[in-house]
């Protein structure tokens, strides 16, 4: 998991990805929606390729990417024990807001 999340602490990564959940893409389609150069994106590519999160295959000279939603699916399990955490803590902000409200009136 350490890989996919140092994959995702890069925003020009996340916009990868945020293209790939739409669609499948090539190396030239990504790198136009990026304001960074070719080899900078094939760069990025190769650590999302590493960490597991995406997939690459060959049409010809092309490379199609799609994403691999497996290691994403990791990491949502592994936050949602901080998601508990956060929801028992603004349920009882809630809960204080409201007394706070009826002790007002």
């Amino acid at each position: 998991m350490d890989a996919v999340l140092h994959a995702l602490a890069d925003r020009s990564r996340r916009t990868v990805l945020e293209i790939l959940r739409d669609h499948p893409a090539t190396a030239g389609e990504l790198a136009d929606a990026l304001p960074i150069a070719r080899p900078g994106v094939s760069r990025h590519l190769r650590v999302l390729r590493e960490a597991g999160l995406v997939d690459v295959r060959q049409e010809a000279q092309r490379r199609i990417y799609t994403i691999r939603p497996g290691p994403l699916a990791e990491v949502d399990d592994w936050l949602e024990g901080y998601r508990r955490l956060w929801r028992g803590r603004l349920d009882a902000l809630h809960t204080e807001v409201a007394r706070g409200k009826r002790s007002t009136r």
